[in-house]
């Protein structure tokens, strides 16, 4: 798997997040993603997440929908069996002032 994404030329994933000023409160908000994976850049607009305010800290829990073929990835095959282009990425975070 790690010659498929190109791990060893691309060995960090990076995703930027911009939410919107609403998100101090709870509920669902809407955030925009950039995510940087094997070599490419996607957007993803507005991906709804939950926010739960606990004290002085918010924990966001979300889906990002994700594919193979987002990322101009071959899906390998295990056994002859081609993966799934789905991959979604389930996000639970916690943040907190500093």
């Amino acid at each position: 798997m790690l010659q498929v994404t190109r791990g060893a030329e691309f060995p960090l994933v990076s995703v930027r997040v911009r939410l919107p000023d609403t998100a101090v409160g709870a509920g669902t908000i809407h955030a925009d993603l950039e995510i940087q994976f094997a070599g490419q850049t996607v957007q993803y607009k507005q991906v709804a997440f939950q926010v739960i305010a606990q004290g002085t800290s918010m924990r966001l829990t979300g889906t990002i929908p994700a594919k193979v073929s987002d990322f101009k990835i071959d899906p390998p095959s295990l056994l002859a069996m081609p993966i799934k282009n789905d991959f979604p990425v389930r996000v639970d975070m916690t943040w907190r002032p500093q």
